[in-house]
């Protein structure tokens, strides 16, 4: 059953809890300081430092989630149409989110939006492309 869920439900609950803990939750207009405010930093060989803040880390971690939905989009097991339906489900409750609330209003869920986005077009051209070749439309085959 958890094999049907979309992974990249993980880094949107992650941005709707850290919405929630806003002064306002949902009707905040300081998610984006909140992101945007550097946590710690990283030395790097050239001298300076790299603040790394909240919206990198849901950025990285909604790009790790995205590659192994990928992956799994190119299994052909029921568990597949399942999790393509949730990820649609997924992506429309992103896009309201992102419309109508202002805390969502961020270039960080908007990216994240867009890797669910990305996450239903491939599984369902992954799946398209598999059941055409499977079916043998396509082939040139007498």
């Amino acid at each position: 059953m958890f094999a049907a869920l979309p992974l990249l439900l993980l880094p949107v609950l992650a941005y709707n809890l850290i919405a929630l803990t806003l002064a306002g939750g949902f009707n905040s207009v300081e998610a984006s300081i909140r992101l945007t405010e550097p946590l710690f930093g990283i030395a790097m060989t050239s001298k300076v430092e790299w603040p790394v803040n909240l919206g990198d880390i849901l950025m990285a971690a909604g790009l790790i989630v995205l590659f192994i939905e990928l992956l799994k989009s190119t299994t052909s097991r029921r568990t597949a149409i399942v999790n393509h339906a949730l990820s649609m489900l997924l992506f429309v409750a992103c896009l309201v989110e992102f419309l109508l609330a202002p805390a969502f209003a961020t270039s960080t869920f908007f990216l994240l939006t867009l890797m669910v986005l990305l996450d239903v077009l491939a599984g369902f051209i992954v799946t398209i492309v598999t059941a055409r070749r499977d079916v043998g439309f396509g082939n040139d085959q007498v």
